[in-house]
């Protein structure tokens, strides 16, 4: 059991001992963190954050404890209650808070939650901001405020409904068209808040959603990270149900990943290539993705004469460098869409809404769709950490034995190869190194990658 601390917010499993796991002491210590770190940002009468929390069983005791501290800082909460992390997003905008905080794992199992920080801005915190909050964690001087001078608390439970409202307004999104297309769609809710909101939106644009895990339990039926070999219900029922195409979503709603009618996946990486390739020819101009996404971006953005740029892992990455080129879309190869038309965060319900768009303009199946895409395969594989293993001198050695080759070392070590590239970092939210590889073919796109962990542990000693 483990407590993550880093600039992306602090995660953890629930249980244990404090400082070694996410218990409630951990909680409040990094809430009024957070919550002082707000109040030194402007220099206000008042100030207002957003909650809001995926189903997870934790959730509710977390978003508790995390409100009150909060309130005992004298800062008004917004409680969105059950929520997605797009939602929050957005909410924090129209409401003009000062930050926000989503109490979700993302796609880890059960026994994670984890406090994601937001600024005024609705988007996640940069490095420098990230830092000053952990900074004062550790300081632990923080500030309470006196009787009359506590906060409160309010509930908003309509934003997803908002959230979905402003995305039916988006140019791009063509509600009268999806409307005249009758699409059937199954919906993999993994038991959380993807299976509020999905259905909502589908109900919205007159898509006909069949469900599938939609109870917001929190007792995930899968393991939630939305890939292939944990998606066989989804397939099935895709197939029996004669859908037109599947759609599943993780915990928090930021990661997309579509199965086509035949019940097969489109592919994850896919996901923001066909809705780049959509607002691309609406919209021409340049896109962003992370360092391990797939180049089929890259192919699509400059078959519409845009330009492509990488950028380190991790969203707040792929936002800063959307900004500084002006992207009119990007986002992360795990099913990540950010649009910028809409706000700078990971969206699976505009992603969605975008899909539907293009399906409904172009007269495809989405399987007829995949094959105008030139075919990538990845591989994703890890290596457990251990105490006694270097990662900065593994990834120095491993950049030093490709030196030939065209080497990034902007996050980790990328090593690009005429057919095939492999991407080793740390992650930020596990104690793992991730393995990354994309080829023409899965097998040599797993060939490489088991090759490359072969040499890390020649290299390591292991």
């Amino acid at each position: 059991m483990t407590l993550i601390k880093s600039i992306s917010g602090i995660r953890g499993t629930i249980g244990g001992k404090q400082g070694e796991n996410l218990t409630p002491i951990d909680a409040v210590k990094y809430a009024a963190a957070y919550g002082s770190w707000v109040k030194q940002q402007r220099n206000k009468e008042s100030y207002r954050v957003v909650v809001g929390r995926d189903a997870r069983i934790s959730g509710e005791m977390v978003q508790q404890l995390v409100m009150n501290t909060l309130v005992g800082m004298g800062i008004h909460v917004i409680d969105l209650g059950l929520s997605t992390t797009p939602t929050v997003e957005v909410a924090v905008t129209m409401e003009h808070a000062d930050g926000g905080i989503i109490l979700t794992a993302s796609h880890n199992p059960k026994q994670w939650n984890a406090l994601k920080l937001l600024n005024h801005n609705g988007e996640f915190l940069n490095a420098a901001a990230g830092q000053e909050i952990l900074d004062l964690a550790d300081k632990g001087d923080i500030a309470f405020s006196e009787v009359d001078q506590l906060g409160k608390i309010s509930i908003n439970d309509a934003y997803i409904d908002m959230h979905i409202d402003e995305i039916l307004e988006l140019p791009l999104v063509h509600v009268e068209a999806i409307k005249k297309s009758n699409f059937k769609v199954v919906v993999d809710g993994v038991n959380s808040t993807g299976g509020i909101a999905v259905p909502l939106l589908l109900e919205a644009l007159d898509v006909h959603p069949v469900k599938l895990y939609c109870e917001p339990t929190g007792h995930f039926p899968h393991n939630p990270e939305p890939l292939k070999e944990h998606l066989g219900d989804l397939m099935s029922l895709v197939k029996k149900e004669n859908a037109d195409f599947g759609i599943v979503v993780d915990p928090d709603v930021d990661r997309l990943a579509f199965v086509d009618e035949k019940g097969e996946m489109f592919g994850e990486e896919y996901t923001l290539v066909a809705v780049a390739d959509y607002v691309l020819r609406h919209t021409p101009g340049d896109t962003v993705s992370n360092m391990s996404s797939s180049r089929a971006l890259r192919d699509i953005t400059q078959k519409h004469g845009g330009n492509y740029t990488a950028s380190a892992v991790g969203e707040v990455n792929v936002v800063e460098k959307m900004k500084e080129t002006h992207a009119v879309i990007g986002g992360e190869g795990n099913g990540g869409i950010i649009y910028p038309e809409l706000h700078y965060g990971r969206d699976s319900l505009v992603g969605i809404a975008l899909f539907l768009s293009f399906l409904a303009e172009i007269n495809l199946s989405v399987s007829e769709l995949r094959k105008t895409y030139t075919s990538y395969f990845m591989s994703k594989k890890k290596i457990e950490l251990t105490p006694q293993l270097d990662v900065d001198g593994i990834l120095k050695a491993m950049a030093e034995k490709y030196a030939s080759e065209e080497i990034n070392t902007l996050d980790g070590v990328k090593i690009d190869f005429a057919e095939n590239w492999v991407h080793l970092r740390k992650s930020n939210t596990e104690p793992i190194i991730r393995i990354y590889t994309e080829a023409k073919s899965q097998k040599e796109a797993d060939e490489l990658a088991d090759r490359i962990i072969s040499e890390i542990k020649e290299v390591s000693g292991l």
